[in-house]
């Protein structure tokens, strides 16, 4: 209850007792308070008008890093005899030095500036208001007011720098790239030997070859190497990524910014899809202007459940049939006809899975029936993976105690070798 409300009900009931029992000592207990009641009501401020200016470091930082934020209230009315600034600051963020509040006494156009600093998980924060809180010394009255600022952050995930990543999709665009073509031509692999033609270097010729044949020159072709369509995919569903109270699906989003980095620094056409509570698309592009798009999108992606993961639909004029799609996914049992259908449509698939049941299991227990269960669990999820890559998969099983470069080191930068008679 309000101290002046509470106050003035006091001194009622104190007059009025007074009155009624003819009581003069009751009534003069009734003159301190009311004495008390008119110097808050003589000093109470009659209006505030406070205005804040904010000023932030940096609109853009990585995961980890540190915010500075610079306040200024500034106070256009009469004289406020106490203040309380309050920053609101958004859950996710927290202050690692110095303060976002403030107690004080503010003169009339007087103004107050202080710094403090942030730091939080990714994500996209809205820094919008400042609350203040001006009353009397006596602390009768409080009015509050908000205090509209202009302010936004963006926490993007990390980016690890990994040196490459393998990739031979069955169709590449006719810009150069790092992507083996197929195609002979100028290169650094050989590929083929063919009759030596005009403008061919000297040192393309391929003496043993012509030493058998006498009549003819023969000289070396290589494998071009172009860039390529690169869809990735991350999986955002509550039925993969969440378990209790714990989620894997920062592990992914690491990966897929890891994964897009290395693509686009190569040369490709780079376009992400994300399925969790929306499905969003990040458009097709190329270059550092394409990196900062797909970063941006990535720190606004929360898991959700989706509209209908199994009907997952690839448009065409985005990415062709025969370009290359990279699922970021922990992945379910029920996705094997998903990705069999898009294998069956061209696509050529690449599967980077944070290993859910690993993940899983370090949170829980080492009782006999979690043990029990993991096991059981682990054996569905290898039959899962070998049939994926029966059908011409590539599944990186990824480990997530494990440093992801350490992974993509070990299974990413390597050439494929497919199966004998799985087409490519």
């Amino acid at each position: 209850m309000n101290r002046t409300y509470f106050l003035a009900i006091l001194i009622f009931l104190l007059l009025f007792t007074g009155l009624t029992t003819l009581r003069p000592l009751v009534v003069a207990l009734t003159l301190p308070l009311i004495l008390y009641l008119l110097a808050g009501v003589w000093w109470l401020p009659r209006r505030i008008e406070l205005h804040a200016e904010r000023h932030i470091s940096a609109e853009r930082i990585k995961t980890g890093d540190e915010v500075t934020v610079t306040l200024k209230v500034t106070n256009a009315g009469p004289a406020l005899e106490e203040v309380f600034l309050e920053d609101q600051v958004p859950l996710g963020l927290e202050v690692v030095s110095g303060s976002a509040q403030r107690l004080l006494t503010m003169p009339a156009h007087g103004s107050v500036t202080w710094t403090y600093t942030l730091r939080g998980r990714r994500g996209y924060y809205g820094l919008k208001k400042v609350k203040a809180t001006a009353g009397e010394l006596l602390g009768l009255a409080r009015f509050e007011q908000y205090l509209a600022t202009d302010g936004q952050l963006f926490i993007l995930p990390p980016v690890l720098r990994l040196r490459r990543v393998a990739i031979q999709p069955r169709h590449t665009r006719i810009f150069s790239g790092t992507i083996p073509a197929r195609q002979g031509g100028a290169g650094v692999e050989f590929f083929n030997v063919r009759l030596y033609q005009t403008g061919d270097s000297p040192r393309w010729i391929n003496w043993r070859a012509t030493a058998r044949y006498p009549q003819d020159v023969f000289s070396n072709e290589f494998e071009q190497e172009r860039a390529a369509d690169v869809g990735l995919i991350l999986d955002g569903r509550h039925l993969t990524n969440d378990f209790g109270d714990r989620s894997i699906f920062e592990h992914s989003v690491l990966a897929t910014a890891a994964l897009a980095d290395t693509f686009l620094n190569a040369g490709n056409r780079v376009g992400l899809l994300f399925c969790g509570h929306k499905i969003a698309w990040t458009r097709p592009g190329y270059g550092k202007l394409q990196g900062e798009r797909i970063l941006h999108d990535l720190s606004l992606l929360e898991p959700g459940e989706p509209h209908d993961f199994a009907e997952l639909y690839i448009p065409r004029h985005l990415f062709p049939s025969r370009s290359q799609l990279v699922l970021v996914s922990p992945l379910v049992s029920e996705d094997y006809d998903l990705l069999a259908a898009l294998r069956k449509r061209g696509f050529h698939l690449l599967i980077v899975s944070p290993d859910p049941v690993s993940f899983e299991a370090d949170g829980m227990v080492a009782t006999q029936p979690n043990i029990l269960a993991k096991r059981i669990i682990r054996l569905q999820r290898a039959v899962l993976l070998r049939h994926l890559q029966g059908a011409g998969i590539h599944v990186v099983d990824w480990d997530t105690s494990q440093l992801f470069e350490k992974i993509a080191r070990s299974e990413l930068e390597k050439r494929l070798v497919l199966p004998r008679g799985v087409l490519r």
